[in-house]
């Protein structure tokens, strides 16, 4: 008769701790941002937002070289005080250290290699969002040379060094990173990366990754590209953007995966293989990048006069990336933009006429929400000061990265005007 009732005691208690664990899913999952209806949604609540770029914070984060636990507080309070939520978030720094025109220090230092104190980084950064209720945008590659990812993974396949842009010129970077599509070594070293980070385990809140309700979405890659438009370099694009989703999915199905797209511009111009990446089950949401003076919309003369044609421009490549979204039910984020300061300038606290106006336009049509349903500006300076145009190590990190001149498209806490408008528009979409 003991035994019978040490059993049912044990049946109790099993039925209790399975119907807590339930209710703890049930309340984690309340946290979680969904897709319905081409919205995103936490719980029952419409989700808009105007988030940055903040590829730097798990550097910030660690207590190694680089680290800067006191800044990154700082840079949160402010970012929330000002309403910015969602921060798109950089996994990687992949490859040699010391590289001209690439970070540091670098997260894999080789194939499946880690500097932990970045890892544990990362893992306080993500402590801090979920204490403040913060979301981020995690992406886990690079079609760029300044964190690694298709260049490193090449290299350390056997294809050679890789060139340096800075050094070696973009045609015989790019003439180079067009092979990893293609190259099966490669592309297994990159999902090696998805699966030891998707599935981490956070070192300071004990849980794993899929469970943390401070992230939004994994992310395949910065700026994925083909690098060449002939169909069979295409297909390889393609299937890679899909496979690796798959790959998140499978690890983490509480949370969206995205692409990381500039859009057709990302895509060899081709629109049609846009919305196809985009249309895959396993992609939650669209993606989009606009880069007014990179491609050629303004110049240096032009960045204030221009700044309405530029708007006019921007609408143009965002309509017909919505129509596809719209026919597939899924929401579209501009998750990168960024416009100079006026006359190019690098200086902190000098005019932004043009980028005010710019930003005011973009953060309309999130306002909207007929076109956008978010956007994340690039990027996010807050209380750095640049020592060199050129970014050297010891520098403060900046949004602008390595390759670029520090202050290009950075917002700082002395971009009074840049932020009351990001401020005003957050407060209108948060209280809609």
């Amino acid at each position: 008769m003991k035994k019978i009732y040490l059993c049912i005691a044990a049946l109790v208690v099993m039925a209790m701790w399975a119907c807590n664990s339930t209710k703890k899913t049930a309340a984690a999952g309340e946290h979680f941002v969904t897709v319905r209806d081409g919205n995103f949604y936490i719980g029952d609540s419409l989700y808009r937002f105007v988030g940055t770029n903040f590829w730097y914070g798990p550097i910030l984060a660690s207590e190694g070289r680089g680290g800067d636990r006191q800044r990154l507080a700082r840079e949160l309070d402010l970012l929330q005080s000002t309403g910015i939520n969602n921060l798109r978030i950089l996994v990687g720094g992949d490859g040699d250290e010391g590289l001209p025109s690439h970070i540091g220090p670098v997260l894999q230092t080789a194939p499946g290699v880690y500097n932990d104190t970045l890892l544990q980084g990362l893992d306080y950064l993500m402590a801090e969002l979920e204490r403040r209720d913060m979301k981020a945008v995690l992406y886990l590659n690079n079609a760029w040379e300044w964190s690694g990812g298709y260049s490193a993974y090449l290299q350390w396949a056997g294809k050679g060094k890789a060139p340096i842009p800075s050094v070696d010129g973009w045609p015989a970077y790019m003439d180079y990173v067009k092979q990893f599509v293609t190259c099966d070594s490669a592309k297994q070293l990159s999902y090696n990366h998805v699966r030891n980070i998707v599935g981490r385990t956070n070192s300071v809140t004990g849980k794993p990754y899929s469970e943390s309700p401070a992230i939004m979405a994994w992310q395949v890659a910065n700026e994925p590209r083909a690098f060449a438009d002939d169909s069979l370099q295409k297909r390889a694009f393609a299937d890679w953007i899909r496979t690796t989703a798959r790959i998140i999915k499978e690890m983490d199905p509480n949370h969206l995966v995205s692409t990381g797209s500039e859009g057709k511009h990302g895509c060899e111009q081709d629109i049609e293989l846009w919305e196809e990446i985009h249309n895959y089950p396993e992609i939650d949401y669209g993606i989009l990048h606009l880069w007014p003076y990179n491609w050629s919309w303004v110049n240096k003369e032009t960045l204030s006069s221009g700044v309405d044609s530029a708007c006019v421009k921007a609408l143009e490549y965002i309509m017909p990336h919505a129509e596809m979204m719209k026919k597939a039910r899924k929401p579209l984020v501009l998750e990168e933009f960024g416009y100079p300061r006026d006359s190019m300038s690098f200086v902190l606290g000098s005019p932004v006429t043009g980028r005010d106006k710019f930003y005011e336009y973009v953060f309309s049509l999130v306002e909207e929400g007929d076109l956008l349903a978010g956007c994340n500006f690039w990027g996010w300076g807050g209380y750095a000061e640049p020592a060199h145009v050129v970014w050297q190590p010891g520098d403060d990190y900046v949004c602008d990265p390595a390759q670029e001149e520090q202050g290009l498209n950075s917002v700082f806490t002395k971009d009074n005007t840049t932020i009351a408008i990001i401020s005003k528009i957050s407060r209108n979409i948060n209280t809609k």
